[in-house]
């Protein structure tokens, strides 16, 4: 199968199941929201090195529970327990502290996590709570909400009491195999530009693009995970290598979602999106079958799924 010219190869991506939730930052201009979202996302590439894995999602929301320019943020995590200690750390620390921000949940679940009431207590005592009845909701919820009210220098920082948390999806992925730096990079922003209009997902990884991609175990045994040989150019002839003659650059983009379906329409719309000129083809990232419960095969996304960009082509 090809499509614009490129190869997609006859492989899968390995994804993983985790726990993710979805919130709300607002602010009195998206500049602000934006400014807290990206902070609070800091350091969120990989749940490897980093316990979490985060990002701003898709376009911003049409409607905020307090009716302010808003940002829409997704956070992954193994457990709920990891879960909430990274959204009780990361909203104290990144959002509490930018100028205006609030914070919402986004996620109506009847699984939760505490937010904030453990960060209620940086009030001193003079933190207040407002309960918003379920049915009075707009949507109407499936349980009561309640919001904290904590002092700070600016006014006040609204937080929500309890964070919703679902069963999600990180590690879909695919491989660009340019012929060159230039036209992997080119290709890799063409497929980020294309993802970041999606909702529900995220692209954990610096702009959206991973150059470092990783393999299960090491030489060393404390590594978990190390350099993916077989898909680095400058080991070709040192190593396994799985690159075709003239490809001289990879690079991976990998994609968080709230469900399956969300990471292959992301996926789908990515690779529409890379494939073209000076890409020799699109693999994906898997480890056999053997580690991640959700196999996406690359090829039938593209019978699975519609959307702009070129007809594939067998």
């Amino acid at each position: 199968m090809r499509i614009a010219g490129t190869l997609i190869e006859d492989t899968y991506a390995e994804a993983f199941t985790m726990r993710a939730a979805r919130l709300i930052i607002t602010a009195d201009s998206e500049r602000w929201a934006l400014t807290a979202a990206r902070s609070m996302t800091g350091f969120a590439t990989s749940v490897i090195g980093c316990d979490c894995e985060a990002g701003p999602e898709g376009p911003p929301p049409a409607r905020t529970p307090d009716g302010r320019p808003g940002v829409r943020v997704l956070v992954f995590a193994r457990s709920s327990e990891i879960l909430q200690g990274q959204l009780m750390r990361r909203v104290g620390q990144c959002v509490m502290t930018a100028a205006t921000a609030a914070c919402f949940d986004d996620l109506p679940s009847e699984e939760t996590v505490r937010v904030g009431s453990l960060l209620r207590f940086f009030g001193d005592g003079h933190q207040g709570s407002k309960v918003l009845d379920a049915a009075l909701a707009d949507p109407p919820q499936s349980r009561e909400r309640r919001f904290w009210r904590i002092p700070v220098m600016d006014g006040e920082f609204v937080v929500e009491d309890r964070f919703g948390v679902r069963k999600a999806v990180a590690g879909g992925n695919f491989l660009i195999l340019g012929r060159t730096p230039d036209a992997a990079l080119a290709a890799a922003e063409r497929a980020v530009e294309s993802i970041r209009s999606i909702p529900a997902v995220i692209l954990p990884f610096p702009g959206g693009i991973v150059r470092s991609g990783s393999k299960v175990g090491s030489k060393y045994r404390k590594l978990i995970a190390s350099t993916n040989t077989p898909y680095c150019p400058t080991l070709r002839r040192s190593t396994q290598s799985a690159l075709p003659d003239d490809v001289a650059s990879v690079l991976e983009i990998v994609i968080d979602g709230l469900s399956p379906d969300d990471v292959r329409r992301a996926m789908a719309a990515g690779v529409r999106a890379a494939c073209g000129d000076g890409v020799v083809s699109i693999s994906a990232g898997n480890y056999g079958g053997k580690l991640g419960k959700h196999l996406i095969h690359l090829r039938p996304l593209f019978q699975e799924t519609s959307g702009p960009g070129p007809s594939p082509a067998k």
